[in-house]
């Protein structure tokens, strides 16, 4: 069985954190300011929920982010917040 991206690990706060902060930012940067790869180098692929147990993102999200318009990479961030909110409550 494949673990499932843990809501109470420390990475999984963490990126929680940077999630909210990408996203608040998205208001106040300009619409072309570079947004960070949510990537932490824990390549795991959940079989139970079809994240990334490290980032949290879908296959598709992994492989279409250096493609991806900033507004979409916005919008995948958004999607990373409400998956670890939803795990860890």
């Amino acid at each position: 069985m494949t673990p499932k991206p843990s809501g109470q690990s420390a990475s999984a706060l963490s990126l929680l954190e940077l999630a909210q902060r990408v996203t608040l930012d998205a208001v106040q940067a300009s619409p072309s300011a570079r947004v960070p790869s949510p990537c932490i180098s824990v390549c795991h692929m959940s079989s139970d929920t079809g994240w990334c147990a490290g980032c949290w993102r879908s296959l598709d999200e992994i492989g279409s982010w250096g493609q991806s318009s900033v507004e979409t990479q916005r919008v995948v961030w958004t999607r990373i917040a409400q998956r670890i909110t939803a795990h860890i409550s």
